[in-house]
């Protein structure tokens, strides 16, 4: 990134950190132009030249936008009179909040907040002020929507390995203890559970290369079984995923010669399938996780786990 570059992401920063630090911190409103560009070890005027370069408005009015922003937030979301909003947001009195507040928001604060619009002010950066205390960056790279569906794949190949790690740390007892709600016909254990997650992908590896598939291994599966078999399964199951999706063929058939009679089944279709069905067969085996104890995986929820990996990409 340029110097500039930097710079902007360090001022954003800075200023995300004054404003998630309480919801009625002040430092992001007072703080002068000189103590920003201090904090960041720039005169003003090389600060304010490359902010602008960058986000397509002075430092100033970047900062007063996002206050402003925030104030409109606080003003549906809370009590507080309009004078301790205007405080917050940097002004001195009610009336220059109101002016400034009418100019953007083209109502008074008293009218939009018994009538609210929508909160973020246009910007050419496209950073807004996102609640109770942060900022929204625009996304670096566009995801399309076979990106997102490889990605909820990967997404479900981690969780399930993760589900058998710490599967490890139950008893026998516990993996085999029946489970009251249940998706499939037979009597459902956290064990019978993890096997046919892993299954799920190994009994379509084999029906996309027209061979059979054993069902007889899911029968009261080991852990390391399905440890080895989620490591062969999985990246199987995800190279096709990557394979059909990079050439736009989820619409493209197949013949699924393990169903009697046969079937023909669309790749996009058959993957909907298993993320359906492998998304209710997860939740079971979280709720039985907490059950005994063994609560760090949450819900295993997919944003948070694509949230994780887009800040360390």
């Amino acid at each position: 990134m340029s110097v500039a570059t930097d710079t902007f992401a360090g001022f954003v920063d800075h200023l995300t950190e004054a404003l998630s630090s309480t919801g009625t911190d002040e430092d992001a409103a007072t703080a002068s132009g000189d103590e920003w560009a201090a904090r960041l070890g720039f005169s003003r005027f090389h600060f304010d030249r490359m902010i602008r370069s960058v986000a397509g408005e002075p430092p100033a009015a970047f900062r007063r936008r996002i206050l402003l922003e925030r104030a409109a937030y606080r003003m549906i979301t809370t009590s507080a009179p309009l004078i301790d909003i205007a405080v917050e947001a940097g002004y001195g009195s009610h009336e220059a909040f109101t002016r400034a507040f009418t100019k953007v928001y083209t109502v008074p604060p008293a009218t939009w907040r018994k009538r609210p619009g929508h909160i973020q002010i246009e910007a050419p950066s496209d950073v807004h002020f996102h609640p109770p205390g942060s900022l929204r960056l625009p996304a670096r790279d566009e995801v399309t929507a076979m990106e997102l569906m490889t990605k909820m794949v990967e997404h479900h190949i981690w969780l399930t390995g993760e589900m058998i790690r710490l599967a490890e740390r139950l008893t026998d007892e516990q993996l085999d203890e029946p489970i009251a709600v249940s998706v499939d016909d037979d009597e459902q254990t956290i064990r019978s559970l993890l096997s046919r997650l892993v299954g799920q992908m190994g009994m379509w590896n084999a029906a996309m290369a027209t061979r059979d598939y054993d069902w007889s291994v899911e029968e009261h599966e080991s852990l390391s079984s399905l440890r080895q078999r989620l490591a062969d399964e999985g990246p199987a199951y995800l190279a096709h995923v990557h394979e059909v999706v990079d050439a736009a063929r989820l619409d493209d058939t197949f013949v699924d010669a393990l169903c009697e009679p046969a079937t023909v089944f669309t790749y996009g279709g058959m993957i909907a399938h298993v993320l359906t069905f492998a998304a209710h067969r997860r939740t079971l085996v979280v709720l039985a996780f907490g059950k005994h104890g063994v609560g760090e995986l949450g819900w295993g929820d997919p944003m948070l786990w694509v949230a994780e990996r887009s800040s360390v990409e």
